[in-house]
């Protein structure tokens, strides 16, 4: 008969963390969030760490190179996403690996025969107020001007008139070379009391933008994340169908690290794709693998030879997997117990090998929590899916703010490698959904504010660092009556307007 868990299935808001002595020396300025990031032997150090427990999904709606950039440079790491053409994904990589700081490839561009309703449009859906103007509408066309909401009255102009008939023009416009150095764009938009410099090629294509409002992010953040060539890391996703093809080519763009991105990792399709990169590329290629939710299935992907393993099924925010399936189990309950297993691994072998929480975050401290129970990193997609960095649109929806948000598992990724067990190249039924989330601004604020929560409560528990956290957490299950009681209640709550 079927194997039966005496246990039921948990979820983080059913568990909380009880204080514990903390010394005048626990303030969370000195607390670390330093991680691994792939798997390393007893007494020597992980090729690859990360300087905060962090890492966005591999999803359409969450990684692109716009919110890798943004990411590493708070000290995490992106995987872009994989349910794409290889050569876009690769495209995606060497953006990340060409980033210099401050600069910034356009991402808000027109034609000059668009109109000012493509403007607004644009604008809607970026919150851009600066429009870049290039021969062909693309990011690196040649440059014919510049649209701000100074070129443009909107009670004076009709939705029809053509942005060459107001756009600030080329001769007009203050621009500099590519070769330009920080400063020296710097110095410029202060010299010319500009808010935006263009940077252009010897074909006068454009090539970056430089803004005034900038500046001050411009210093190097102490908790960049930044490979040997001081260029920031980036990963990225790969399936287990055409990983001969899309590997190689990820590799040459310069990905750092590699993860298998699939719903369920305890497969032989897994092995396969492992065995592939060891035997052409041995140990300098890392990669991750997964989703797993138990022992077993951790102890099989760590034999495999990956680097970090996944963990979760079906807790994602828009992930149904457990509802179409019935497959899946509560991210608390498989976090502890691959947990358990990934140190009995180390203990029996010698090898550390990392585990990424990766759903079930509704709540900050439900990271904490992560981390406390034996999770390495963690991955988040809803999460990252609201900020500005994201690669989806923001709209109005009854007057609030969103962004649009969908999963792989969703028929508008049609990520079929993600999910199919070797049959039609589609999607049989879905296992995500299409959906929109509030927006929250910045990445970088955000990620701030969270990692304040994250660091003051490791500090609550006497801990100012992540294996410290898990050696001295203490963790207990709260009652239905409790969780409302953590809450406001009982009050009636002001008008915050």
């Amino acid at each position: 008969m079927a194997f039966y868990y005496e246990e039921p299935s948990r979820t983080f808001s059913e568990y909380l963390l009880i204080p514990g002595y903390s010394s005048v020396e626990c303030v969370p300025s000195k607390v670390s969030l330093e991680t691994p990031l792939v798997k390393f032997e007893k007494g020597k150090e992980p090729e690859l760490s990360m300087n905060i427990p962090m890492v966005s999904a591999i999803m359409q709606s969450v990684s692109d190179d716009r919110l890798a950039i943004a990411l590493a440079q708070e000290g995490g790491l992106s995987f872009i996403y994989g349910s794409q053409p290889i050569e876009s994904q690769a495209e995606m990589i060497e953006k990340v690996k060409r980033y210099r700081a401050g600069f910034v490839v356009s991402d808000s561009n027109v034609s000059a025969e668009m109109t000012l309703q493509d403007v607004l449009r644009l604008t809607e859906q970026t919150g851009h107020s600066t429009i870049a103007v290039t021969e062909d509408g693309s990011p690196n066309g040649k440059l014919l001007g510049i649209v701000t909401n100074k070129d443009y009255r909107v009670s004076r102009m009709t939705p029809d008139t053509r942005v060459k008939d107001f756009m600030t023009k080329l001769d007009d416009l203050v621009y500099a070379q590519e070769e330009t150095t920080l400063k020296e764009a710097n110095d410029i938009i202060w010299d010319h009391k500009i808010n935006c410099l263009p940077l252009v090629n010897k074909n006068q294509e454009l090539v970056y933008l430089v803004f005034r409002k900038d500046y001050d992010t411009h210093k190097k953040n102490e908790y960049e994340l930044i490979d040997s060539s001081k260029r920031y890391m980036v990963g990225a996703g790969i399936n287990t169908r055409d990983y001969e093809e899309r590997v190689p080519a990820l590799l040459k763009a310069g990905a750092d690290i590699l993860c298998i991105d699939s719903s369920e990792g305890f497969s032989e399709w897994q092995k396969l794709t492992i065995d592939y990169i060891r035997r052409n590329y041995g140990d300098r290629v890392k990669v991750g693998a997964g989703n797993v939710v138990d022992a077993e299935g951790f102890r099989f992907l760590a034999e495999a030879g990956a680097d970090f393993v996944k963990v979760g099924i079906g807790g994602g925010a828009i992930c149904i997997t457990r509802e179409q399936k019935g497959i899946g189990r509560g991210q608390a309950t498989a976090l502890i117990e691959v947990a358990k297993a990934r140190d009995a691994y180390y203990e029996e072998t010698g090898i550390y090998v990392p585990i990424c929480s990766d759903g079930g975050i509704v709540h900050d401290y439900h990271i904490t929590l992560a981390l406390a129970m034996g999770a390495d990193f963690i991955m988040l997609g809803r999460y990252f899916a609201r900020f500005d960095e994201s690669p989806t649109k923001r709209v109005n929806i009854n007057g609030s703010y969103m962004k649009e948000y969908w999963g792989e598992g969703s028929a508008r990724a049609r990520n079929w490698q993600r999910y199919d067990m070797g049959g039609d190249k589609k999607l049989s039924f879905e296992e995500g959904v299409d959906s929109f989330v509030p927006y929250a601004g910045s990445l970088k604020d955000n990620v701030n504010l969270t990692l304040s929560k994250v660091r003051s409560t490791m500090c609550n528990c006497g801990a100012i660092n992540i294996p410290e956290l898990q050696q001295k957490a203490k963790i207990t299950l709260v009652s239905s009556t409790s969780i409302v009681e953590g809450g406001a209640h009982d009050v009636m709550l002001r008008d915050k307007r």
